[in-house]
């Protein structure tokens, strides 16, 4: 199959690259620059310049594959002092755009369109602390982030498209990657203690960056018309526990933060550090056979070489 893939350059897509690859795929990435050109050719894969931004370029890779993996989501917004996204809701414009765009190119063609959105967008609209499941889905006219993405996807399924949604953990890792908790350990480095909001019981969602890299061709490869899928590896992991590693790892003292301190002591991480989130994948290894097999986010850190 020849897939195109978006933000194949990226923490997760620079893992879903050769995981196609090795399973006999050819991959056309998304490049936005010389250097993410570079790296595309070096790891085999064919290169297609263009941005998000440009969605004739979006379109044209679309039409032109046998599938599409759309991983890139553009962090180029700011957060000031207290925390505040300064254009993030033009990032997730921009995402929305582009699921559009390239729904719109495989529309009745039965290709595969496999949408990454994030398990924290079942804080939106579930209660707190219920375990999420692959079941939960957004009422059609919600406006939070991210979730207008996520209908649009599920609606291709009507139009003659084999779209999918992963949601990913928030914390994605590996033995030097842990997506939010590499944060918490700069921002323990900066503020000279590692904290945690409250009482620290919330709960974080993870998944080894390799599991989900399996779960993206997995979904490429089979998963059903219209299915939502967790790449949860664990379904919760207490930020307080988190929080002791890294202090214990950095010879820091462990501190609680209140809430109203959220914003100030995290910066953007502040509206995530107090999330609870804890999410199920039972449903989507039952329906893809997939299962995690590599260490978990203690286990990762554990191992030192984030500090």
């Amino acid at each position: 199959m020849r897939v195109f893939v978006t933000g194949a350059t990226g923490v997760i897509g620079s893992a879903v690259v050769p995981e196609l690859i090795k399973a006999g795929h050819q991959v056309l990435g998304l490049a936005r620059s010389e250097a993410a050109a570079a790296s595309l050719a070096a790891a085999g894969a064919q290169v297609h310049r263009g941005s998000l931004d440009d969605l004739d370029s979006l379109r044209s890779a679309a039409a032109a594959s046998d599938g599409v993996i759309h991983l890139a989501f553009v962090h180029d917004f700011v957060a000031d002092h207290e925390g505040i996204f300064s254009d993030y809701e033009g990032a997730v414009r921009r995402d929305l755009h582009a699921v559009q765009t390239i729904g719109a190119a495989l529309e009745g063609s039965g290709k595969p369109f496999v949408v990454t959105s994030g398990t924290v967008m079942l804080t939106f609209f579930l209660p707190p602390g219920r375990l999420g499941t692959e079941k939960d889905v957004a009422d059609a006219g919600s406006v939070a982030p991210r979730l207008a993405s996520e209908n649009v996807a599920l609606a291709l399924s009507q139009r003659g498209v084999r779209s999918s949604i992963v949601r990913l953990s928030p914390s994605v890792h590996d033995k030097r990657r842990g997506g939010f908790t590499e944060i918490l350990i700069a921002i323990a480095r900066e503020k000279g203690v590692s904290g945690y909001v409250g009482d620290g019981s919330n709960r974080w969602p993870t998944v080894h960056r390799l599991d989900a890299a399996r779960l993206f061709r997995l979904a490429l490869e089979k998963a059903p018309a219209g299915s939502v899928l967790h790449g949860v590896g664990e379904e919760g992991v207490p930020t307080r526990t988190i929080a002791e590693v890294i202090g214990r790892h950095l010879d820091l003292p462990v501190v609680s933060i209140s809430p109203e301190d959220a914003g100030k002591h995290f910066r953007w991480l502040g509206p995530f550090s107090s999330i609870d989130n804890p999410t199920s994948s039972a449903l989507t290894r039952e329906l893809l056979g997939w299962q995690p097999v590599h260490p978990t986010l203690i286990q990762d850190l554990e191992d030192g070489h984030f500090f």
